[in-house]
């Protein structure tokens, strides 16, 4: 049938290599800092409150099962990456081997993901900033200080730093991914040493007393706390989403992505476990700024400024990353056929697709604003987990169509690992919401309804064109 036709590998890897495309510019430590600016931000500056009121002490169990989900995928990305390095993440392999339609259906998933993981960081940021203003005897107007509806009380109508930081980043983004890199690789090395000072000098104030009961709500917390905190882990994907701009793909994106993974996770587990010593889980109730609360409980009052620093620099990152991610895979879907050809114009300047850059960065900039933070959290996760398990199967499909594929990499325990992968992802997905789950549906109906009614006859690969 049409809607599964699959696309030409070979003639994928022809079309990113023409001139005027994509410059190829990234080394693996570029990769590697990459996906630690898209990982470490609202997760661990804020997330991990929710997270410890939700498992208790055992957060860093929930830690390690969100970060066994995405390393079983992780390696399933790896494979991809470095054996098919195009730009457009998981959008690009499912179209080489499950088909048109699923393709198109996950990146209509990931351009939502991605998206809505760019506001709700946007609206993070937003929060920190107020609060590092308010230090500074600063306070903005009750109207432009959050979206409708998100503070009870308070008559709010547009946040206006989460639209600014937007638009401040678009237009950085916009100019190079090279300059991007520059400025990403600045803002991961600042906040990266601020979650270390944290570590050395809030292990210091650990009291075992507080870990105790360890499993305060059983498995069934720390399973909600680790679909919760899956959130944490969004990014390492987006590494991908740069494998036509990496200087040399086979050997440098397995390292950036299983490296940055590797490093938060270690951070993720070591602050998480050093928080709930430091606090009683239940006084994190509440808390939008939780490593900050517990260097402030330990009276180490200099330290939890630098946090709100890192917090600031951190975020700015995610929402730097994860745009990229979005216009590259909105870059892969035009150039397919499947959306307006305008989305895939490279400026000739810039080397990067200026058009799609600005169009997303104003849009999702506009949801930051309007939209409460507490409306746009979920969604993403379940669109990642849907990813990851695509993906997973993607590279088991692969295997047995394309077994005389060049891989530089490849993914150990095949079916196994890309199965446990899968296994894991769709059980994270169970302990996500109800109303997620219909949002989720609703956003994929659509999505059917744009293929049918423009992609399907618009593509490349349509016999007509």
């Amino acid at each position: 049938m049409s809607i599964f036709r699959t696309k030409n590998l070979d003639a994928m890897m022809s079309a990113s290599r023409t001139p005027g495309g994509l410059k190829k510019v990234l080394g693996p430590f570029d990769l590697v800092l990459m996906g630690i600016g898209a990982i470490v931000g609202t997760g661990i500056f804020v997330l991990t409150g929710t997270g410890a009121v939700t498992a208790g002490p055992a957060l860093t169990l929930s830690f390690c099962i969100a970060a066994l989900a995405c390393a079983f995928a992780a390696l399933c990305y790896a494979e991809f990456a470095s054996t098919v390095p195009v730009a457009g993440s998981i959008y690009t392999y499912s179209y080489a081997t499950l088909g048109e339609l699923v393709a198109w259906m996950i990146g209509w998933d990931l351009l939502l993901e991605y998206g809505l993981a760019t506001s709700t960081v946007a609206v993070g940021w937003s929060g920190y900033f107020q609060s590092l203003l308010s230090g500074l005897g600063v306070t903005l107007p009750a109207a432009l200080s959050a979206a409708p509806g998100a503070i009870p009380g308070v008559a709010s109508v547009f946040n206006l730093p989460a639209f600014l930081i937007m638009l401040v980043l678009t237009g950085l983004l916009s100019l190079g991914v090279r300059e991007s890199a520059r400025w990403t690789n600045i803002m991961v090395l600042i906040k990266t040493g601020v979650v270390l000072l944290f570590i050395f000098v809030g292990v210091k104030h650990v009291q075992p007393v507080n870990w105790q009961p360890f499993m305060p709500y059983g498995m069934g917390g720390v399973m909600s706390a680790a679909a919760l905190v899956f959130f944490a882990f969004i990014g390492f994907d987006a590494v991908t989403s740069a494998a036509e701009e990496v200087k040399n793909p086979a050997r440098d994106l397995p390292i950036g992505i299983i490296g940055s993974l590797v490093v938060c996770t270690v951070l993720y587990v070591a602050v998480a476990a050093i928080m709930t010593g430091i606090v009683p889980y239940k006084s994190f109730l509440g808390v939008d700024h939780p490593v900050s609360l517990a260097l402030q409980y330990a009276g180490e009052n200099w330290v939890a400024g630098f946090v709100d620093l890192a917090a600031i620099l951190g975020m700015s990152t995610v929402i730097l990353v994860m745009a990229y991610g979005q216009t590259r895979i909105l870059y892969a879907m035009s150039r397919d056929g499947l959306l307006p050809a305008r989305l895939s114009t490279v400026h000739p300047k810039f080397g990067t697709p200026f058009f799609a850059t600005w169009l997303v960065g104003i849009l999702f900039g506009l949801i930051a604003a309007l939209v409460p933070l507490g409306v746009l959290a979920e969604l993403v996760n379940i669109g990642t987990l849907a990813a990851f398990s695509l993906v997973s199967v993607a590279v088991i499909i692969l295997r047995k169509t394309r077994p005389d594929l060049p891989r530089a990499f490849r993914c150990p325990g095949v079916p196994v690992i890309p199965g446990l992968a899968i296994v894991f992802c769709i059980t994270l997905m169970c302990f996500l919401s109800w109303h997620t789950w219909v949002a989720f549906v609703v956003w994929l109906l659509i999505g059917l309804a744009v293929y049918f009614g423009y992609a399907r006859k618009r593509s490349l690969l349509h016999p007509a064109n």
